[in-house]
């Protein structure tokens, strides 16, 4: 075995590779809970991609045959509704470890010198996250599948001249068909995942080139021993990889629970009516998309004024669009001279909880028909929520922060 090893690794440098990257690369010894997230969210796109697998050897991706090969996968191929909902399920835990993997880097500072490319290449990730989840959301062909497909493609029509056209090469004719679905199925199975998988692969080389953040905002490479081995760090192997045992065993466990008994979860995770076939001629009563993508869809409804000549869906969409562009240039927006929310003054901490608080209401709001109370608390959401990024700049450069210690702390 020794002999195989040393010849594989003479052709191809694997032990090279696993000792930079796991048991040589030295992490900070401090991370806490918040730093599983990572570990999870890999988790999860390993089970989308094998159960994605096979569900397509089974699936008929035609306007006609599309909704009925789902009913077959649930009734009548051996453990396929396991697989549906294993595939289903896991789209919405993706977005939730994502969700609070990125705010842990918003707590911490992990978009700060040196980190900057480990944070653009991870929204890149989390935008073809929301492409695959959108394209991978109309193939059920319901009720919900289609008419949210309608929706949502319908938006790029509001942009001025290009917009109709945009919106015909889209869905790759002049109404939601058969056509659009076949685009859509082989943008999901095929070149998002692709591009998905290249970007983790560029996500994680860049992590481990400049180091992990820790929760303190230090950089353990500053302070080695004369080995020249960090004194504030482990190795990833075999510290952290037993370690993110237990919450992958108790991920897991949610993940099983959610699975075999809450596989819907009240018609959040599956509306009810995508257990509907597609009908363009009955529109449901409520249209909305799912709970992950709820949060932008509130801002594109908040706006509700024409401005400049343009109508309010052209703004809607522009405003929809701006949300997710602006997380790409946070690095260059937080001033402060501390990485960390321990060390930073009283007036980031206020913002960031009411950052987040924010984007929960507008979760919740995106959900919801719209009524007029709810669109001024959607605007006023929105408002928070750019001004958070907007305001930026000032507030992290004029507040007084603590000062931050020389080795990490274990509190």
């Amino acid at each position: 075995m020794n002999k195989l090893i040393q010849w594989v690794d003479e052709r191809l440098p694997v032990v090279d590779a696993f000792e930079r990257h796991m048991s040589k690369y030295y992490a900070p010894k401090n991370f806490n809970v918040w730093y599983v997230f990572g570990v999870l969210s890999m988790l999860v796109l390993v089970n989308q991609l094998l159960t994605g697998i096979w569900l397509t050897m089974m699936y008929t991706p035609t306007a006609e045959g599309a909704f009925a090969s789902v009913e077959y996968i649930m009734r009548d191929v051996e453990y396929g509704w396991l697989l549906r909902y294993m595939h289903s399920t896991g789209a919405s835990m993706f977005f939730l470890v994502v969700y609070l993997h990125m705010f842990r880097g918003l707590m911490y500072g992990s978009y700060q010198k040196p980190r900057e490319l480990i944070w653009i290449f991870g929204m890149a990730i989390y935008l073809i996250l929301m492409a695959e989840a959108f394209m991978g959301y109309v193939l059920p062909w319901g009720q919900m599948s289609y008419w949210g497909a309608q929706v949502i493609i319908n938006l790029f029509s509001a942009i001025p001249g290009i917009g109709e056209d945009l919106a015909l090469w889209i869905r790759g004719d002049y109404l939601i068909s058969g056509a659009t679905l076949n685009r859509f199925f082989a943008l999901h199975v095929v070149a998002l995942p692709i591009v998905l998988l290249g970007l983790v692969v560029l996500h994680i080389l860049a992590l481990h080139e400049v180091g992990s953040n820790n929760p303190d905002g230090i950089d353990i490479k500053k302070n080695k021993d004369a080995d020249g081995k960090p004194k504030d760090g482990i190795p990833f192997h075999p510290y952290y990889t037993v370690h993110d045992l237990v919450p992958i065993a108790v991920f897991l466990a949610v993940f099983a629970i959610v699975v075999f008994y809450f596989p819907e979860m009240g018609g959040y995770f599956i509306e009810k009516p995508n257990f509907q076939e597609a009908d363009p001629l009955q529109t449901p009563d409520h249209i909305a998309p799912v709970w992950y993508f709820t949060p932008f869809y509130a801002m594109l409804r908040a706006i509700t004024f024409n401005l400049f000549g343009l109508s309010s869906q052209f703004w809607g969409v522009i405003v929809m669009g701006a949300a997710i562009a602006i997380l790409f240039v946070l690095p260059w927006l937080d001033r402060s001279p501390v990485r960390s929310m321990r060390y930073k003054g009283w007036f980031s901490r206020g913002a960031l909880a009411l950052f987040a608080v924010s984007f929960v209401m507008l979760g919740y709001l995106g959900a919801e028909p719209a009524t007029p109370i709810k669109t001024m608390l959607a605007q006023i959401g929105t408002a928070i929520y750019f001004g958070y990024f907007i305001l930026m700049p000032f507030y992290t450069r004029m507040e007084s922060t603590k000062p931050v210690p020389e080795r990490v702390t274990t509190k």
